[in-house]
């Protein structure tokens, strides 16, 4: 069902740029993180914590925006989260200490969870079937640029100007799409506004919850993001404190990182069937991880240290598009809350473990996490079986588009 006010081209631009906002928040500033412990005069964890606050505000936003949208339409909730993520980014720029700085942190990725979660039921309201397919095609092409491009953005600007320039940008790109939805018009029907009620809509979540073969795959998909996560916020300090790389080197090492990703998932159409490709993915996910580990603690040259990261990454994009698809298999008639309890843990995943990168001698604890992490993911994909329906090629392809938008290095 098409809108007959707004154009496919707008649609796409608009919700391409909803759905990379709240990622984009997280990756923008990557480069900036050691800048920010020296402003702030505070610790590595204690910066890291920054990123923690935004991917919990990502998370339990997502599981409380979406029903309010369910209840009140796209459009209202959409505007109040954009107003809300300006308002928090302009106090980011006047944080007069730390802890400020980290409660704005939170309320920009509370904010960033809408765009998330209503870019996806836009796109749902109007169009369906093989038209929705063909639309989530079209959009992973912008999608998978925001992670990509984002810290390498960031890392040419802190070349003219420091950590509150990219907040800045930030600041403006909100208003931006924020004047962007004001000729957007309502994509739910009025019909459907206000039928389920706010705490049916949350009880909603128990049944999903309660199916033990669907969390197994939630976890496995939890555990390796909470590898990406981990590395997310331990690289900025890694690479250019401990390696001396410039934040501009850094940011396109992490965009060829974010290839990685990208790559795994391709190789998914190699492997009979998605199951062996997840366990595939997990044994060499562990066994890279005890390589990337041991360059870390012997403290081996650069390029030792970004090759080996290059091949963990590439087995993780293995790893999220299939244990997303055997996910969404076994909850079919409750994708939307399936789709959010997997966002949700993968977010809370990584608020936890990315301040505990910091703690320590970062590239040991960094190499600590990983191999848990790891591990726990190689086990769990271990004992999985294929109880879910056989997944066509066509599904498997179209969830690998859009796990490459979500699954970037700030999903």
């Amino acid at each position: 069902m098409k809108t007959k006010t707004n154009s496919r081209l707008y649609i796409l631009i608009l919700i391409g740029l909803l759905s990379a906002f709240g990622p984009f928040v997280t990756d923008f500033y990557l480069p900036a993180l050691p800048a920010l412990g020296e402003y702030f005069q505070t610790t590595a964890s204690r910066v890291q914590m920054s990123l923690t606050f935004s991917m919990i505000g990502l998370a339990v936003g997502q599981l409380f925006i979406g029903p309010f949208s369910d209840r009140y339409g796209r459009k209202r909730p959409l505007l109040a989260s954009l107003l809300l993520f300006i308002l928090s980014t302009a106090a980011c720029l006047l944080s007069p200490t730390i802890g400020w700085f980290l409660f704005f942190r939170l309320l920009q990725g509370i904010a960033g969870a809408g765009g998330v979660v209503i870019s996806k039921a836009i796109a749902a309201d109007l169009y369906e079937g093989k038209e929705l397919a063909k639309f989530f095609s079209m959009l992973s092409a912008v999608q998978g640029l925001a992670p990509i491009f984002a810290p390498v953005l960031g890392g040419v600007l802190l070349g003219v100007t420091d950590w509150r320039g990219i907040f800045a940008i930030l600041l403006a790109i909100g208003i931006v799409l924020c004047i962007m939805l004001l000729p957007f018009r309502e994509s739910m029907k009025t019909s459907n506004t206000g039928i389920k009620g706010i705490k049916t809509a949350i009880l909603s979540y128990l049944p999903v919850l309660h199916n033990r073969q669907f969390m197994q795959y939630v976890l496995i998909q939890s555990f390796a993001m909470g590898v990406m996560f981990t590395y997310i916020a331990a690289s900025p300090f890694i690479f250019q404190s401990h390696y001396g790389i410039s934040p501009l080197g850094y940011s396109l090492c992490f965009g060829i990182n974010a290839l990685g990703i990208m790559l795994g998932s391709f190789l998914i159409i190699k492997f009979r069937d998605t199951e062996h490709a997840l366990r595939s993915g997990s044994l060499g996910f562990f066994l890279l991880s005890l390589l990337v580990g041991t360059a870390f603690i012997l403290d081996f040259p650069i390029t030792i240290v970004e090759s080996t990261l290059f091949l963990l990454l590439v087995c993780l994009g293995m790893i999220l598009p299939t244990s997303t698809t055997l996910a969404l298999e076994l909850e079919r008639k409750n994708s939307g809350n399936a789709s959010a309890v997997l966002g949700f843990l993968c977010f809370l995943f990584g608020g936890i473990l990315s301040p505990l990168a910091g703690m320590g001698n970062m590239l040991h604890t960094t190499a600590i996490i990983i191999g848990i992490c790891s591990a726990f993911t190689l086990f769990l994909a271990a004992k999985s079986k294929q109880t879910a329906p056989s997944v066509t090629q066509q599904t498997i392809t179209v969830l690998q588009k859009k796990e490459r938008g979500h699954g970037k290095l700030p999903q």
